[in-house]
């Protein structure tokens, strides 16, 4: 499932973009600040970036500047200013698309999913995926779990975690980006109880789930089972 990295620093339009792209079978992380988009993109690499030029902190340009001058994923721009000038200048620092607001979301996850496409990457979920040679298997089109041939009665919250430390299977997640994941907002009072969450989910997964999804001190989780291949 490929990630799709929302930088924009107005909340709604974040959770409109993010409820419209998780729809379409992607994942999906936000922030709205600068700063923390650049972090993201060393720590939980995209495999898109959506980026408001508007941002409180820094120019989006700015952003822009780093993402192309280090190599990193693609990117569509979101911005207010409607001049050509403006736009041939995002196009001329990287951006491989460009979109004024407003704009319809659905508009927006048609030109994610080309832009995805054209660069060779998947465009959405396609059914099931298993892990450690059959032991976990995961069909986000279902919304169904098993692990040793057993379904797994998950809460929302232990779903979204189990997916997204599934969608990159041994890389470390902290706790920011599972909030971000899971809940769908950086709300830091929530970041606390990551820790309850994971227990119930481990809980569920039997006397191996501490092993199954480990704790990195200091650090964050990760799913300590491969991703089988689907050959």
């Amino acid at each position: 499932m490929p990630t799709v990295l929302v930088v924009e620093d107005e909340r709604d339009i974040r959770e409109v973009l993010r409820r419209y792209l998780e729809r379409a079978g992607l994942s999906v992380l936000t922030t709205g600040t600068g700063a923390e988009a650049i972090r993201l993109l060393t720590s939980a690499p995209p495999d898109l970036v959506v980026l408001d030029l508007g941002l409180p902190d820094l120019d989006g340009t700015e952003v822009l500047r780093e993402i192309s001058a280090a190599g990193h994923p693609p990117v569509i721009v979101l911005t207010a200013r409607s001049g050509v000038d403006d736009r041939i200048r995002g196009l001329q620092l990287g951006a491989d698309d460009y979109v004024t607001k407003p704009f319809s979301p659905a508009e927006v996850v048609l030109r994610v999913q080309a832009v995805l496409h054209r660069v060779g990457g998947p465009t959405g979920a396609s059914g099931a995926a298993t892990y450690g040679e059959g032991r976990l298997r995961i069909d986000e089109l279902r919304h169904e779990a098993w692990l040793d041939g057993r379904e797994l009665d998950l809460t929302p919250t232990e779903w979204g975690l189990l997916t997204a430390v599934a969608a990159a299977p041994e890389r470390v997640f902290s706790r920011y980006e599972l909030v971000n994941r899971v809940r769908g907002y950086e709300y830091a009072g929530y970041e606390r109880t990551i820790d309850s969450h994971v227990k119930n989910l481990r809980h569920k997964l039997g006397p191996d789930g501490s092993d199954l999804v480990e704790t990195v001190l200091g650090v964050g989780y990760r799913l300590r089972l491969r991703r089988d291949d689907p050959r």
